[in-house]
């Protein structure tokens, strides 16, 4: 085969580096496009771990998908990810995604959750805040306080996360793309990937402001009667609450009889020395307490979630992502992909095929033509204003609840899409 061979031969055209869901979804997108373009592009994925590794952010049962932001630059981007989503599972022949409504609540004046509402198209549900109205879609299940409301919306889902990186590293290959993990860069920079700016840092003298933060995925135990009710059969949401606290669900599929409730926030964290078991509690206990206000009689919190995992977000300052050119001596042949901040997986298609057109033509058709402004991803936000875009989110921003700790190491935490002159090797 023709990327066999160009392994073997040592040269590619296109390297991703970082084989999470953005750069396994670039690969794919960058061997397609070769395969599409009747081949002579040659891919190679590098991931420092092993492949579908659970020490990132990229890993575990479900991630959800909605197109409901306070931000009106991310629904465009969604949208245009769902549809690559339904073009990539057509291709694998197998689904990673299961459609279901969207439910956003909260305090009815809430800023952001009136701006999701306006740029994700969802309509208001009627009586939803008044407790004398007839019975609205999962009434029976939410009881909201006075003064919120709740609108819903048709594009939700339940993306099974593991699974879809799995996806699209076999589709990459079948493309003819070659995949090796346990491999660093050592040609350009001693360490890369999701650990370290060094690489950024060396070619172009940026610094990439992305803290990582340790996270806590919580799988609560449905009260008995109460199982079927809170799945994706029964036509039960995804949903997020806005307000003090964020939350965010997925309905009761990957372990039956459990539901996923969590808490979007962490504490900073070095990824290469991480207290697995930080800020547990701190991320537990408002959830438990959220359960227990607004879905009462329907999900068990006593003895606190039955399942707990890590995971890790990569924060910028203003919780928008990095998608740029890195510049320097490297003009437009290096991309970089970053600092998705908890929120990106669902954008992973997207991404990877912006990133792609990037670094292969120099520009993101794609984008344009789905309407996404990536003006706002630059790197140069942050030149002489570390917060980037925090001011003009600052009145949309979707609480976090932040855990303290002690003694954290900052680490910085790209991912890069190098692009090398056609045949320059790369050696592992």
């Amino acid at each position: 085969m023709a990327a066999a061979a160009a392994a073997t031969n040592g040269g590619f055209d296109a390297i991703v580096v970082g084989g999470g869901i953005m750069g396994s979804c670039a690969a794919y997108a960058a061997a397609s496009s070769s395969a599409s373009r009747g081949g002579g592009a040659r891919v190679l994925l590098l991931e420092r771990f092993d492949l579908l590794h659970h020490r990132g952010s990229s890993h575990g049962e479900s991630r959800g998908i909605r197109a409901t932001y306070p931000q009106a630059r991310y629904p465009p981007m969604v949208r245009l990810a769902a549809r690559l989503w339904g073009d990539a599972e057509a291709e694998a022949g197998y689904r990673v995604l299961t459609p279901t409504p969207h439910l956003d609540m909260g305090p009815r004046a809430d800023p952001a959750l009136r701006a999701a509402i306006e740029n994700g198209g969802a309509a208001e549900v009627v009586g939803a805040s008044d407790d004398s109205a007839a019975s609205w879609p999962w009434s029976a299940v939410f009881r909201l306080p006075e003064g919120w409301t709740a609108a819903s919306s048709e594009l939700g889902g339940v993306i099974k996360a593991t699974k879809a990186v799995a996806m699209f590293q076999s589709l990459a290959a079948k493309n003819g793309a070659v995949l090796r993990d346990r491999t660093e860069v050592i040609d350009i920079a001693k360490q890369v990937g999701a650990w370290a700016s060094k690489l950024v840092k060396s070619v172009a003298g940026v610094d990439l402001p992305v803290q990582p933060l340790h996270t806590l995925i919580c799988y609560w135990k449905a009260r008995p009667g109460r199982e079927h009710e809170l799945t994706p059969e029964s036509g039960f949401p995804t949903f997020a609450s806005y307000g003090d606290t964020c939350i965010y669900s997925t309905p009761s599929m990957e372990f039956p009889g459990l539901i996923k409730v969590c808490a979007h926030g962490g504490a900073p964290c070095d990824p290469d020395r991480r207290d697995w078991c930080a800020g547990g509690d701190a991320l537990a206990d408002p959830v438990a307490r959220w359960i227990d206000e607004l879905m009462p009689g329907h999900v068990d919190t006593a003895g606190g979630p039955v399942i707990r995992q890590s995971c890790m977000y990569s924060m910028t300052p203003d919780e928008d992502f990095i998608i740029d050119f890195v510049g320097g001596e490297f003009g437009k042949d290096v991309v970089v992909g970053a600092g998705f901040s908890g929120h990106g997986f669902k954008m992973g298609p997207a991404v990877g095929r912006i990133l792609t057109e990037m670094a292969m033509d120099g520009e993101a058709k794609t984008a344009a033509e789905a309407g996404v402004e990536l003006g706002y991803f630059r790197i140069g936000r942050f030149e002489g204003n570390p917060e980037g875009n925090r001011a003009e989110n600052k009145e949309y921003t979707v609480p976090q609840t932040l855990v303290e700790k002690p003694f954290v190491v900052p680490v910085r935490n790209p991912l890069l899409v190098p692009v090398s002159k056609p045949g320059v090797p790369i050696r592992d």
